[in-house]
């Protein structure tokens, strides 16, 4: 019964029309049921702070850290994850004919999506990756994040790169040694 439920329940807020139960009324409240692309930088942003900001806002609570610069360390933290997520995320949503990047930084250098369903590697599609990278850099210095920040300035902003779908199976070590100095 509570499988068939929540089975309706998702059923219907991609329909819009979440049934009156709380979670659900929450989950709907994330927008991100529509497949659709950020209109802007700062959509994407607020959904990255939204997603990933509330859970290490969460980590914080449960742990009992009360600290207004861990608060904003984690707000950063949350926007520049999320941001990387959605860079990382691309290669693998071009291949389902799926396109979330931001609108306004395609506009900005002549990108489509098509451009992006293509997997075209012009100048103008590394420079979207570029402001993009570089917005998710602005919020964050030094964390794990940047192995990946710095992989894509490697390979010149092409996000389709083979050596950008490979882990790296250095990243324990290096968060520990971060962890060890103190540089987060």
């Amino acid at each position: 019964m509570r499988m068939q439920f929540w089975k309706k329940a998702v059923e219907d807020m991609y329909c819009d029309n979440p049934p009156h139960q709380p979670v659900a009324i929450e989950l709907w409240k994330e927008k991100n049921l529509d497949d659709k692309a950020y209109r802007s930088m700062q959509e994407l942003e607020n959904y990255a702070e939204n997603t990933q900001g509330s859970l290490l806002y969460l980590t914080l609570e449960v742990l009992g850290v009360k600290d207004l610069h861990a608060d904003h360390a984690a707000s950063h933290i949350g926007k520049a994850q999320g941001i990387v997520t959605c860079l990382r995320a691309t290669p693998y949503h071009s291949s389902r004919r799926q396109v979330f990047l931001p609108m306004d930084v395609c506009v900005q250098h002549g990108v489509s999506q098509e451009d992006f369903l293509r997997r075209n590697q012009d100048k103008n599609v590394r420079d979207v990756v570029y402001d993009i990278a570089s917005q998710a850099h602005l919020h964050l210095k030094h964390v794990s994040l940047e192995d990946y920040l710095k992989k894509i300035q490697r390979v010149d902003f092409d996000i389709f790169h083979p050596s950008l779908q490979q882990k790296n199976m250095l990243l324990p070590l290096s968060l520990y040694i971060q962890s060890w100095r103190k540089r987060y």
